[in-house]
C-alpha cells in the first residue's frame, strides 16, 4: 500500500518510518510494499524483516474494550502501535525511533524515551475525527529534548503533566531540566554519589495517584556495574517516598505497576508476573512467561507483558533458563495479555525474525487505530494545525 508523491500515506517506508500492516485474526501481517525516497535511514534499521502473528480474537479484545497497545524496542528501533481496524483486523503501525525504551501515555499525548532524546508526541485529531479515512488518533512529534545517552528506562507522567524518568546510567530518578540533561529528584540510599556508572541498574518506576512511588533495581550495589554479579537474587523495590526496601530476593525485577490495590511487578530472572507482599517484603508469583519479561501495563484486570528472547548469556544461571528447559519451550519476543484474576493468557502477539527484544509497553485507553507521524515523512510537512480561536 503505498500513496501518490504528494499525499502523506500512513504506510510509506522511508528513512523513519517503517508501515502499517493489517492482520487478519491469527495469521503473519504482511508488510506494505516500501516506496522511493530520497533519503534513507541507517540500513541496520530499515531492513529488518519482520513477521507478525496474533491469537484469533485479538482485534475482537482490543476494539470490545476501546483500547490500543503502544510497544517500544530498542533492539530493533521500532514503536508499535497496535490497535484495530474498521474491517475486524489487527493493525500494526510503526515508526523507526533509534533506542526506543520507556513509552507512556494515553489519548491525547505519548512520552518516550529514546537513545539520546526524550520525544513527546501529541494527538492532533479532534474526537470522531479520523485521518487517512481508518486512524482515530495522530500521534506527531512536538518534541524531543536532548539529554544524553542516560540509558533512559521507564517513564511517568505527574499529575500536573511533568515527565519523570529512570535515569540508570546515574542510578537515580530524573526530570527534564531546561538547561542540563536532566535534573535528579532521588536516588537510593544505598547509591553514594551521582556518577554514569548503573551501580545498581534501576531500572522500573510505578506511579501511584500521579505521583512516582515505587522503583525496582537489579542490586543494591554501589559500584560501577556492581548489579551484574547480582542478577539471581539481589534485585530490590523501593519505596521513593520512605527509601524502605519493600520487597527483596529479586531476580532481576523490572516493570513495577500499582493497580487494583496491588504492587504488580516482573521478575524476569525467574520467567514470573506477580505481586508484593508488603508483610513479609516478598514476590508472590502467578504466572510464568516463557521468555524474559519486561515491560508490563495493566487495564482493569488484564496484564500486558513484553518478553524478549535471551541476548549474550542473560538467562545462564537464572531459574529461568532452568524453567524453560524444564517446560521444554523456547523463549519469545512477543506480548501476552495475562489475566490477573487466573494468571492465563487472555491473548497474544509474537514476533518472528530480525527482532528479538521488547522494552516497555503500554495500553492507550480510548484509542481504537492510532498512527504515528515519522521524521521524514510527507506528513512531518504537510500535516499543519491550530487551535480554535475563541468566537
Amino acid at each position: 500500500m503505498t500513496g501518490n508523491e504528494g499525499t502523506p500515506d500512513p504506510a510509506r517506508h522511508d528513512g523513519n518510518a517503517a508501515g502499517l500492516a493489517a492482520v487478519d485474526a491469527g495469521g503473519p501481517a504482511a508488510m506494505a510494499a516500501p516506496a522511493t525516497t530520497a533519503a534513507k535511514a541507517p540500513a541496520s534499521l530499515l531492513d529488518l524483516k519482520v513477521e507478525k502473528s496474533c491469537s484469533r480474537g485479538l482485534a475482537g479484545w482490543l476494539a470490545g474494550r476501546g483500547v490500543s497497545l503502544a510497544i517500544s524496542s530498542y533492539q530493533s528501533g521500532r514503536v508499535y502501535l497496535v490497535g484495530s481496524d474498521a474491517a475486524g483486523r489487527v493493525s500494526f503501525f510503526e515508526r523507526i525511533f533509534e533506542r526506543a525504551m520507556g513509552i507512556v501515555g494515553n489519548a491525547q499525548r505519548i512520552y518516550l524515551g529514546s537513545l539520546y532524546q526524550l520525544w513527546r508526541f501529541e494527538n492532533v485529531l479532534r474526537a470522531n475525527e479520523v485521518i487517512h479515512g481508518q486512524f482515530d488518533k495522530c500521534y506527531v512529534p512536538r518534541n524531543a529534548q536532548t539529554i544524553g545517552d542516560l540509558d533512559i528506562h521507564e517513564l511517568g507522567i505527574r499529575k500536573d503533566g511533568r515527565v519523570v524518568f529512570i535515569n540508570t546510567k546515574y542510578s537515580c530518578l530524573a526530570e527534564l531540566s531546561l538547561t542540563h540533561s536532566f535534573k535528579p529528584i532521588w536516588k537510593p540510599d544505598f547509591i553514594s554519589k551521582l556518577a554514569p556508572e548503573d551501580r545498581c541498574h534501576l531500572n522500573g518506576l510505578a506511579m501511584v495517584d500521579g505521583e512516582p512511588k515505587y522503583v525496582t533495581a537489579v542490586s543494591r550495589s554501589d559500584a560501577v556495574d556492581g548489579w551484574r554479579d547480582r542478577r539471581a537474587d539481589g534485585g530490590v523495590v523501593i519505596d521513593i517516598d520512605s527509601n524502605e526496601v519493600v520487597c527483596e530476593g529479586l531476580s532481576m525485577p523490572h516493570s513495577p505497576r500499582w493497580a487494583n490495590g496491588k504492587l504488580w511487578l516482573l521478575d524476569a530472572g525467574s520467567g514470573q508476573l506477580g505481586w508484593v507482599d508488603f508483610k513479609t517484603k516478598t514476590f508472590v508469583p502467578l504466572a510464568f512467561l516463557p521468555g524474559f519479561p519486561r515491560g508490563l501495563s495493566i487495564f482493569g484486570n488484564t496484564a500486558a507483558v513484553g518478553l524478549s528472547k535471551p541476548r549474550n548469556q542473560r538467562f545462564e544461571g537464572l531459574q529461568l533458563d532452568a524453567e524453560l528447559r524444564r517446560r521444554d519451550v523456547d523463549p519469545w519476543c512477543g506480548v501476552q495479555l495475562i489475566s490477573l484474576a487466573s494468571g492465563d493468557v487472555e491473548q497474544w502477539i509474537r514476533f518472528d525474525g530480525d527482532i528479538t527484544e521488547l522494552f516497555d509497553i503500554c495500553f492507550l485507553p480510548n484509542v481504537r487505530n492510532p498512527m504515528m507521524v515519522g521524521l521524514r515523512t510527507p506528513e512531518i510537512r504537510e500535516l499543519i494545525t491550530f487551535e480554535t480561536q475563541p468566537s
